[in-house]
């Protein structure tokens, strides 16, 4: 009998206030997948984690990891959880601070590509990562990822 865990991720969501308004900092999800695609190929710096790993350690390792940056220092605003349409259980933190797109240097994963060919390659987990003010960035997040964008609205309204 095979017992199925639910994968868990967690992340670390930059924003900061421009005079264009509220802005989100997401990554390009890499890989031979996404590379043709926009919309639902971005989303929250994050990365799986195991059961004994306390979520908001695993969501500013997993930062570091995608991006190869320290994690900003500052308030931490829960955002909560979402269930994506893979299953997968995403937890994710909003912090205020700036970031440089041009300074990341991410992480990478190996697949073997092209499918069946025996061959490997290397490709970064985000292949680039770029601010974008909150309708373009839920015209491109993973769908169900939308509602932290939500989230980070309604606690950025509040006095």
């Amino acid at each position: 009998m095979t017992v199925r865990t639910t994968k868990r991720s967690a992340g670390l969501l930059l924003f900061r206030h421009t005079d264009d308004g509220l802005e989100v900092l997401l990554g390009h999800m890499g890989g031979p997948f996404f590379a043709k695609n926009d919309a639902g190929a971005w989303t929250v710096p994050k990365g799986e984690y195991e059961p004994d790993e306390p979520a908001w350690e695993a969501a500013r390792r997993e930062f570091r990891e995608e991006l190869g940056l320290a994690p900003p220092d500052g308030q931490a605003v829960p955002l909560g959880e979402v269930a994506q349409a893979n299953g997968k259980i995403v937890t994710v933190w909003a912090i205020e601070a700036d970031l440089d797109p041009g300074a990341i240097d991410p992480g990478t994963f190996t697949m073997e590509w092209p499918p069946r060919s025996g061959r490997t390659q290397e490709f970064p987990e985000l292949d680039r990562v770029a601010w974008f003010g909150l309708d373009r960035a839920r015209a491109l997040i993973i769908t169900a990822q939308a509602a932290f964008l939500d989230r980070l609205a309604e606690h950025s309204d509040r006095p």
